[in-house]
């Protein structure tokens, strides 16, 4: 029997890229999820609701209860030896996505976890592919052009998210300079999809659509550096999964990085103008320092509880980098799969939004 193995579910990209590599697979090939316990009755939860959109579907699905912070991976010898020998391709998206992350977690997860995933895929001798979901963010703050070639720019980091993803995806390029056989995919500020605004968590620009919200028709929208020329690179996970299912199923994409970024993102004026139409209101804005605002977010007692924004975020809006996408954009080429623009689903998000006021900022840890 032919075994996918995925780290990342039921997380917000990995339990729609599972539909995916059930539709283009076999019946004879199942899916091997590994996933933490605390998750196991919401990955059964997500499992039962692919089996009801497609009747059989769920029974491809296997759940190996296991931690990608451990060696073994957290499973038996018995598991890790058929894992081995069963398994053709890995996609390996679990990590901590959250800005404000402690940087001995981020490091357990996302560089110790990726090693060990690495470790992994050296015992499979059937293995095709590793597909890794790296970020944009390894950019740090280069300042300027930041293109799929790049990654040690002697770039400083807004925060151990972007660190230790920077650390992780070294560590895969080593092992593809070696002769495993990776694809890297970075997808830039992931939102929810663009045709039902389905997401899992609200951060991000989320954080200024929440505020905007909860004021009065005319409001007001504090600005940090230059909004004319920074942009904000936002790109929904239907475009997201979509390109990466399609390009992870190449053999031109072997050895290849992917930035699934937005070609022409908006910049933070052009955003809160298309904030400001979607929610219906009048934004005000007012420019303050980038180190006030964060410092009042931190420091200032009742300014958090007010806003409700993640300080780590606001390093977002002042960002010096553009990404290219070129590989991206030529391998995609009559897939019929192109990046919407923020303006033509906005509407769907905040519509989203207003019916699900429960969903969080926190992140899946």
């Amino acid at each position: 029997m032919a075994t996918v193995f995925l780290t990342g579910f039921p997380g917000f990209l990995g339990s729609e890229l599972v539909k995916r590599l059930l539709a283009r697979y076999t019946a004879e090939t199942h899916i091997v999820c590994l996933i933490q316990r605390k998750f196991r009755n919401l990955s059964l939860q997500h499992i039962a609701e692919i089996d009801e959109e497609q009747p059989g579907w769920g029974a491809r699905i296997r759940l190996f209860e296991g931690d990608i912070t451990l060696t073994d991976l957290g499973l038996s010898a018995a598991q890790l030896e058929e894992l081995y020998q069963e398994t053709v391709e890995i996609y390996h998206l679990a990590a901590v996505y959250a800005l404000g992350v402690s940087r001995d977690l981020a490091m357990r997860v996302n560089v110790d976890g990726t090693r060990h995933m690495l470790r992994f895929a050296e015992n499979c001798p059937r293995l095709q592919r590793f597909q890794y979901v790296s970020t944009c963010y390894v950019s740090g703050r280069h300042d300027g052009e930041f293109s799929e070639s790049d990654l040690r720019n002697g770039q400083a980091f807004n925060n151990y998210y972007e660190e230790t993803k920077y650390w992780a995806e070294i560590e895969v390029q080593q092992h593809m300079k070696k002769g495993l056989p990776v694809s890297i995919y970075r997808p830039a500020i992931v939102v929810g999809d663009s045709k039902t605004g389905v997401t899992q968590k609200y951060d991000g620009p989320y954080y200024a659509i929440q505020w905007i919200l909860r004021q009065p028709r005319q409001a007001v929208m504090p600005l940090v550096g230059d909004p004319n020329r920074c942009e904000v690179n936002v790109v929904p996970r239907d475009f997201v999964v979509n390109a990466i299912d399609y390009l992870s199923a190449q053999e031109k994409s072997l050895g290849q990085v992917y930035q699934i970024s937005d070609p022409l993102p908006l910049t933070v004026a052009e955003m809160v103008d298309v904030i400001a139409r979607v929610t219906e209101h009048t934004i005000w804005r007012m420019p303050v320092p980038g180190w006030m605002a964060k410092g009042a977010l931190k420091y200032v007692p009742g300014v958090y509880q007010v806003m409700r924004i993640e300080p780590a975020s606001i390093d977002y809006f002042t960002l010096p980098t553009r990404y290219t996408c070129t590989n991206t954009l030529r391998d995609l080429e009559g897939s019929g799969i192109t990046c919407p623009s923020f303006v033509d689903y906005a509407d769907t998000l905040v519509a989203f939004m207003r019916r699900h006021p429960e969903i969080s900022a926190e992140a899946m840890v």
